[in-house]
């Protein structure tokens, strides 16, 4: 039977506690909150440093405006702030920081030294705070500030033994350092773990962000979005990703959680120019008055509510067309028929080759109906399986010559966190300074291979999602496959057999249709025919037609 226990008032040092947590809840938590401390000071320059994930050190350094000597001993306490002077100014939040909560809750969550030094002033004072316990002295340092936390959750060991592996919270942080860096372009950038750079960007323009952040061949294929309380860049319809994970927004210079509704608006700007189940790369600014910003809504300050956030969308999706509107639009896709299996246990069915139509496509009969194949995706769920099968059997080949590869930040920061894993698929990978691996030895399935930039394309398909194998396999499957204008009667015939023998031969290894179905009874409702046969059968009794809108179907 429970007893119940009698209602008390916490005492200070709990409730403390508690409050801190609600703050600072892991490492990233700190870095973001010391970054909005620096950008508020008008830094132009902002360095991180962390140790063991965060958990041992976390320092952030910047050049910004600094404390004056006698606002110093107030920092650390609760509530107190620079940015907020009255109630009206709650609703017209116009800096990054605003709660005076940072600091307090740090110095409680860990061991914080603040070094800070305005320009005009001569000598710097150095603030050392351990839970209520505050230490004040003079030091020689640069103008600017720097914020030191040790220990962290050191005097919490139920918070630290909760947090994620070091190589995560790195990762994590590289992520939202590089966010920074995209809507922060003219300020200099470093990140370094436990002594290694993992990001650093020089004071470029939102190009070069993207640069620092995602590599040179994606800044090369941006479009500058320029309109009413909009800007920054999106990616041409070429460049698109199946995760809306490098879409980026910023509100007011705040970095937040992209609201659906926004997404859904940069998505719509693309018209039929973006296929289905894809996402562009897009770092947008949103410049709007403060009364129409709520950034009051989240214990992170991750999200913002927005005022008439429906005329938001519209000018988002009309910002994004104009930007994308010297692009061609994409022709829209025949009236056919997605073919899927009827059964589990149902074959592939059998289908006689009648055509070739453009070296590309395959015209085969069967059931009836009439059936095309796009032979490169057919070819390459054929080498996908041929490769699945293959793959692992042997010793792995070590290379007499490694290859060296450069890495983004977050690539970096992914092959240590899924090293073990690519070992066992045969891949020995090891790091090689700053921003480099070096490939040491590989499957001997893939030996000869005619796969251009092998060891690249293995390294970035494996490092971009959940599962490193299958992706491997997609990518290493696209390079041996009949290309366009590759097909002749004899290899259609080839391609025919080997797919009916496929586990999944309905679609490539990228989620694309091989094959797909005009059923006769279609094309003589067409052709404005009647007869016997109209009534549907077969296949036409579960199979769909394709949407004709081209965003609502899968691409490679």
């Amino acid at each position: 039977m429970a007893i119940r226990s009698p209602i008390r008032v916490l005492p200070p040092e709990v409730t403390r506690l508690i409050a801190a947590g609600e703050v600072i809840s892991r490492p990233l938590d700190v870095v973001r909150e010391l970054i909005d401390n620096a950008l508020d000071a008008g830094a132009t320059r902002i360095e991180i440093e962390l140790e063991d994930g965060g958990l041992g050190l976390i320092r952030v350094r910047d050049n910004g405006v600094g404390i004056p000597a006698d606002d110093v001993p107030l920092a650390p306490q609760r509530h107190s702030t620079s940015k907020l002077d009255s109630v009206e100014g709650v609703d017209q939040i116009g800096t990054l920081g605003f709660r005076g909560e940072a600091l307090w809750s740090i110095a409680w969550a860990g061991n914080l030294t603040l070094v800070t030094r305005p320009p005009a002033q001569v000598g710097a004072l150095c603030l050392s705070a351990q839970g209520e316990e505050r230490h004040l002295s003079r030091v020689t340092a640069p103008a600017g500030t720097s914020v030191t936390v040790r220990r962290l959750f050191s005097r919490l060991p139920a918070r630290l033994r909760t947090q994620q592996p070091q190589a995560s919270e790195v990762r994590e942080i590289t992520g939202l350092v590089g966010r920074y860096a995209l809507h922060y372009p003219a300020l200099h950038w470093k990140l370094v773990s436990n002594g290694e750079v993992r990001l650093q960007h020089a004071r470029s323009d939102a190009r070069g962000a993207v640069a620092s952040v995602y590599g040179p061949l994606v800044a090369n294929r941006l479009l500058s979005v320029r309109s009413e309380h909009i800007s920054g860049v999106v990616s041409r319809p070429e460049l698109t990703r199946p995760r809306r994970d490098r879409m980026h927004l910023a509100v007011n210079g705040r970095p937040v959680v992209f609201p659906a509704e926004l997404q859904k608006a940069v998505i719509a700007g693309y018209a039929e120019l973006l296929p289905a189940g894809q996402a562009p790369l897009c770092v947008l600014d949103l410049h709007l008055p403060a009364e129409d910003v709520n950034p009051n809504v989240h214990p992170a300050k991750a999200e913002v509510a927005l005022a008439e956030l429906s005329r938001l969308a519209d000018l988002v999706r009309d910002a994004v067309r104009e930007a994308l509107s010297t692009h061609p639009l994409a022709r829209t896709a025949p009236a056919l028929r997605a073919a899927q299996p009827p059964g589990a246990s149902a074959h592939f069915p059998e289908l006689r080759l009648i055509g070739v139509y453009r070296d590309t496509y395959l015209l085969a009969e069967g059931e009836g109906d009439l059936w095309l194949l796009d032979s490169h995706a057919a070819h390459e769920r054929v080498w996908y399986e041929r490769l699945d099968r293959a793959f692992g059997e042997g010793e792995p080949v070590e290379l007499t010559e490694p290859e060296l590869l450069h890495l983004t930040p977050e690539q970096t920061a992914r092959l240590a966190e899924c090293s073990e894993e690519l070992q066992a698929m045969g891949f020995m990978f090891e790091a090689f300074g700053a921003g480099l691996a070096r490939l040491r030895a590989l499957p001997a399935v893939l030996l000869g291979l005619p796969a251009p930039r092998l060891a690249e394309s293995v390294l970035e398909a494996a490092l971009a999602g959940d599962d490193p194998r299958r992706a491997v396999l997609a990518r290493l499957a696209c390079s041996p496959a009949l290309k366009a204008g590759m097909v002749t009667a004899e290899l259609g015939e080839r391609v025919l057999g080997e797919l009916a023998a496929c586990a999944t031969p309905y679609a490539c290894p990228h989620g694309r249709p091989t094959v797909v179905r005009l059923s006769e009874r279609d094309l003589a409702h067409a052709f404005g025919r009647r007869g016997p046969r109209d009534l549907p059968r077969g296949r036409d009794l579960y199979e769909k037609p394709l949407s004709l809108d081209p965003n609502e179907l899968p691409s490679h």
